[in-house]
């Protein structure tokens, strides 16, 4: 049975900073294509940032995030890191965690057709 199983969100203030964990198990973790999403109230869901769990370990980030969020792994633990920085009241949201079979994340990893998803954890971003 697929798992991913999300913590780390919580509240913080504008500037501050929050670490999104993402603990994978009951499928391959190795060679795939790992992702974090988002979605506010009201708003479609959203890509934020992808990682592909192969040699090459790919990035990808959704415009808005880029320089202020990092997303990285660790093998041997199957887990997916959103490391989160310089927060603002927009980032406000309820950000899942997402894994798929695809081979790469590809050029369109940011539509939310993944396989997997987990069951979210909320980021909340005071100003």
């Amino acid at each position: 049975q697929v798992q991913l199983v999300e913590s780390g969100g919580g509240s913080v203030q504008a500037g501050g900073s929050l670490r999104l964990s993402c603990a994978a198990s009951g499928f391959a973790y190795h060679n795939r294509c790992m992702a974090w999403f988002r979605q506010a109230p009201g708003k479609e869901r959203e890509g934020v940032a992808a990682i592909y769990t192969g040699r090459r370990m790919t990035t990808d980030y959704a415009d808005s995030v880029k320089g202020r969020f990092t997303i990285s792994q660790d093998n041997a633990e199957n887990t997916v890191f959103l490391q989160m920085n310089s927060l603002k009241p927009e980032d406000t949201a309820t950000y899942y965690c997402a894994a798929d079979y695809r081979p790469v994340c590809g050029a369109t990893w940011y539509r939310p057709d993944f396989d997997y998803w987990g069951q979210g954890t909320q980021v909340t971003v005071a100003s």
